[in-house]
This record gives C-alpha cells, structure tokens and sequence, in this order.
C-alpha cells in the first residue's frame, strides 16, 4: 500500500508539472501604479494619432527609452512617420499581450510594427527559453491577427551582460528559434546584436551603459541599421529581404568601447 502510495504521489507530481501553465503566454495586466498610468497614457497615444501612425514599436523598458536617451534619435527617424512608442518598463511578454487587447492597437493601422521584447522573461527561472519563444510568438500571431495588413519586424532579443553568461546564452538560444518565425513575406527576422559588441563578445558601456539600456549611441545603431527595412515597408522598392540581406554592419563599435 506505501508503494502504491508513493507512486500515486510521483504521478501526481508529473502531472502537475506536465499541466503547469506557461506564464509567458497567459495575457496579464500589471497593478503598480507606474504601469497603470503608462498604459493610459499609451492608449491615449493611440486614440490621438489612430490610424496615422505608419509605424508602432512594441516592447519594454529598451523600447520606452526612445522617449528617453533615444529621443533625439527618434525624432530624426521616426516623427514624420507618425511612429507610436508602445513601450512599458518591466513588462514582459504576457503584459504585452494583455496590452494588445486592452486598447494599445485599437485604431491604428501602422505599415509596420517593430517588435522587441522577452528579456524580462528571461529573469533567473521565471521562463524557459521554450516559455518565452511560445510568448513571443504569440504577440506575432496577434498582431497579424489583429492588424493583417501590417508588416511585422521581428527583432532578436538584445543581448544583455558584460561580456558572456548564463542569461546571454538564455537569449541566443531563444533568438536561434525565434528567427524561423519570419516568413519574409510579412513576418520579417532583424538581429541587431553584433552591433552592440565589440571583437571580444564585451559590451561597451558607451553603448549600454548598465550593459541592457540604450545610450543615445546605442539608439543610433538601432536606427540606422535597419532603416532601410522601413523604406522597404513603405513599398519604396528595396528588393532585399531581411533574412537574405543582413542588416548593415555599422564599423564604429570599436570607438565607443
């Protein structure tokens, strides 16, 4: 009878393990104030240039600091396109998702939407890397759902860390599945990474100077590297796709570190 016990308990383990549910695809508002008053304000963003945005970028805290150390790059770049910061600090995938229902897309019809987004996914246990490649995906499935006439610029997740580390290697190895979502028809792959690191795999503090955020360089790199992909959504005839042509390699890292 102990025996029989035993087992049922272990099978009991093994199916509360198997029906563990995924956090990362589970839509999921966030009560702190910060967060509340962010998404208001975002929503309002929406409401007021509706369906004039050509471009909406979707993310986190790396995403909401072109409203910060990208400002000025932002303007350059993305004003005249009516472009829509829908970023929020902290969130991770599930809250992007909730926020896609919860009046973040209502009205706009953008040509393209930039999506970066999963590292606070990647925190110590919180996700796997299978966890958080099924929240990412989700937030594609939605907006093709949702806005089927936009395309969708995937980006890899940035690397993070000094120089090599657990949760860097926790990103790459998201990053290797995520890129086979692209189809190159309206799901394109974007990895910026090299960009961001020196010869020896460092990042220099002159572009991320936490080694995560931006500085005003970084938000440079990640402006020019693939404006030439928006050209090519607003039909201006660039042939390259994203995944055969990788975006342009800028040389100045080196002078920053």
């Amino acid at each position: 009878m102990r025996d029989f016990l035993c087992l049922c308990g272990f099978l009991a383990l093994l199916s509360g393990e198997a029906l563990a549910e995924n956090t990362a695809i589970i839509p999921q508002s966030r009560s702190d104030s910060g967060w509340v008053e962010r998404q208001a304000l975002l929503n309002q963003r929406v409401a007021d240039i509706g369906a004039a945005a050509q471009v909406v970028f979707i993310g986190d805290s790396i995403t909401q600091g072109w409203e910060g150390d990208g400002k000025e790059v932002w303007s350059r770049y993305y004003a005249h396109r009516k472009a829509i910061n829908l970023g929020i600090g902290g969130d991770r995938t599930q809250h992007v998702l909730w926020r896609l229902e919860n009046g973040n897309l209502k009205g706009v019809k953008p040509k393209a939407a930039v999506v970066m987004i999963g590292t606070n996914n990647s925190n110590s246990e919180d996700n796997s890397p299978t966890e958080i490649l099924e929240g990412v995906t989700a937030i594609v499935h939605k907006l093709r759902i949702v806005l089927p006439g936009t395309k969708v610029l995937l980006l890899a997740i940035f690397p993070r860390g000094e120089t090599f580390g657990i949760q860097r290697g926790k990103l790459a190895m998201i990053n290797q599945a995520l890129r086979r979502i692209a189809d190159d028809k309206d799901v394109f792959w974007a990895d910026l990474a090299p960009n961001f690191l020196t010869d020896n795999g460092t990042i220099p503090r002159a572009l991320m100077p936490d080694f995560l955020h931006l500085s005003v360089k970084g938000y440079g790199i990640w402006a020019r590297a693939f404006g030439w992909w928006l050209e090519r959504a607003d039909g201006k005839g660039v042939k390259e796709t994203a995944r055969h042509k990788p975006l342009k390699m800028l040389p100045y890292v080196g002078e920053y570190t």
